[in-house]
């Protein structure tokens, strides 16, 4: 897997944006919120993503998984190098992570997405 295939997924959901943040860091966001966020220029390039919070510590302790700096405690996990899952898991986790932020837009926002 490389960034180009994560933003293809990415790009595949309704009403994603995309934007760079902290100057380094490609973001996937719904409604102006990040569901997915990834270092293109690292080597290898990392990603974090929200997972629900009954999987989080099973998935935060996987091999070169972790708790994602400074949004862990809102169960988001960092992979340390993106090609530890297929296209068929980042279709999954992506996904997921989209669905969960989605889920607490509030009505004005989602009824102000071109969905």
């Amino acid at each position: 897997m490389i960034i180009e295939d994560i933003e293809t997924i990415c790009d595949s959901f309704p009403a994603v944006t995309k934007d760079i943040k902290w100057e380094e860091y490609l973001c996937f966001n719904i409604g102006a919120k990040m569901f997915l966020i990834t270092s293109p220029d690292e080597y290898p390039p990392t990603a974090a993503f929200k997972v629900p919070e009954e999987e989080f510590e099973e998935i935060a302790s996987r091999d070169g998984f972790r708790p994602a700096p400074h949004l862990g405690r809102y169960k988001w996990v960092q992979i340390d190098d993106i090609s530890l899952l297929s296209k068929k898991q980042w279709e999954h986790y992506a996904k997921q992570s989209y669905n969960l932020i989605f889920a607490k837009l509030s009505p004005k926002i989602k009824a102000g997405l071109d969905l």
